[in-house]
């Protein structure tokens, strides 16, 4: 990606820790669509973010027709639609499965992900707890991981770089409790992921955009 500005590049409005955001830019990178850059910090959003997506959350993009696509999801997918060179849709049947795995993602792991994360706002129960909920869906990774080296099969797919942010930073919470669970090929795929040139190059750091 390039921060250069370019009327004719997509402008994309990030932050480098959200995983979200990763996703997004994961997508852009293997998808070789390059967009101008605009990195932000969550307590100063920009006004001009906020004008064309008034839930204020990153990632937001920004299309030269005008178009804003809000949603880390349909900006990795937009992106793989214009180009997808290593084939990360996969197969039609193959993009229902991924994207069932990606809901159950977002829509059950993240929250406890984020009662884990932030165990001191959610007294109701323990870290631990929270942690023991979000293990049910490792376990499902651990599985798949186990029978190949990437979610769906021996290639990197829209599932890996989707998921991948956010059991990085379920890892992140607890590391040395991570790195001794019984998570070995969930281990080495996040572990591999982290050693990445495409995840390097993603999270390179950019200076927070001025307007």
């Amino acid at each position: 990606m390039n921060q250069t500005q370019s009327e004719e590049r997509p402008i994309l409005y990030s932050f480098r820790r959200c995983p979200y955001a990763i996703r997004a830019r994961l997508a852009l990178h293997y998808a070789e669509q390059p967009v101008e850059h605009r990195e932000v910090v969550l307590k100063d959003i920009p006004q001009q973010m906020i004008d064309i997506s008034p839930k204020a959350t990153v990632p937001v993009m920004l299309l030269s027709d005008g178009m804003v696509i809000d949603e880390s999801l349909d900006i990795a997918l937009w992106a793989l639609e214009q180009e997808d060179p290593q084939k990360l849709l996969g197969s039609l049947s193959q993009l229902s499965d991924m994207l069932s795995l990606i809901n159950d993602n977002d829509h059950d792991f993240k929250g406890w992900l984020d009662q884990y994360k932030y165990a001191d706002r959610h007294p109701e129960h323990t870290a631990e707890y929270y942690r023991e909920q979000g293990e049910a869906f490792l376990q499902i990774l651990e599985t798949r991981l186990s029978q190949h080296p990437y979610l769906f099969g021996v290639e990197i797919r829209l599932a890996d770089i989707a998921i991948m942010p956010f059991v990085r930073q379920f890892a992140h919470v607890d590391k040395h409790w991570f790195e001794s669970a019984n998570y070995p090929n969930l281990q080495r795929w996040l572990e591999g992921w982290l050693s990445s040139d495409g995840f390097e190059q993603v999270m390179v750091k950019y200076p927070q955009w001025a307007g």
